[in-house]
Formats: C-alpha cells, sequence, structure tokens
C-alpha cells in the first residue's frame, strides 16, 4: 500500500517544492503542492507537472489525487504559510 509519504517522497523527485503536504488513505490522496514552477502556469499545467513527477506511479500505484497547486506568492497571499 502506498502511504501519503510515499506520494510526498515522489512528488518531492520529481518537483522543487517550497511547500508539500501529503493526506490519503492509501487509494485516494490529497496534496497541497506550492512551487516556484507553477509561476505563470494554468492550473491544468500545473497538474501536468505533478502527474510528470510521479509518473507511472499515478496509473499503478495511486488511484486519485486531489490536489491544490500554488506559487509561493499564492500561497502566502492564503495566510497557510504563516500558519504552518
Amino acid at each position: 500500500m502506498v502511504l501519503p509519504d510515499d506520494v510526498r517522497r515522489y512528488i518531492a523527485q520529481g518537483l522543487a517544492c517550497q511547500h508539500l503536504e501529503v493526506r490519503g488513505d492509501g487509494h485516494h490522496f490529497d496534496a497541497v503542492i506550492v512551487s516556484d514552477a507553477f509561476e505563470g502556469k494554468s492550473r491544468v499545467a500545473r497538474h501536468q507537472l505533478v502527474y510528470a513527477a510521479l509518473g507511472e506511479r499515478m496509473r499503478e500505484e495511486i488511484h486519485a489525487l486531489s490536489m491544490q497547486t500554488l506559487t509561493p506568492a499564492q500561497w502566502a497571499e492564503s495566510g497557510a504559510a504563516s500558519a504552518g
């Protein structure tokens, strides 16, 4: 079974993140991902970057991934950066 820490590690290996938080039950995961790589990109393009970082794991190990993809500025504006 894939654990949230595994998904976190997979994403971090393929995408430089300023903040990365993953929760899940082994099949379905929720992630908050903050990266400079998202700057100027649409939500779809941001998700594609995360899927690329996960590679084949997205098809084989991870059945569902809900994600919030933010730039560092968006993360700071949300107030979440100072809360956690």
